[in-house]
């Protein structure tokens, strides 16, 4: 149980800085990412957190 706690606190984290400096790096002026390589990492990392963190939520 307590192991479940930490990785979707962990998880929970990684999806907050991740989504933050997605935000960060978009430019609403031109709707562009100032680096689009990095955007496309950072973009499968955060969906891959929130997919994780929500994966257990639907079993119950």
């Amino acid at each position: 149980m307590e192991t479940k706690k930490a990785l979707k606190f962990t998880l929970a984290i990684v999806a907050i800085i991740v989504g933050v400096t997605l935000f960060k790096q978009f430019d609403f002026q031109y709707l562009k990412f100032e680096k689009p390589a990095l955007a496309a990492v950072y973009s499968i990392t955060f969906i891959g957190a929130v997919y994780f963190l929500f994966k257990g939520e639907k079993r119950k």
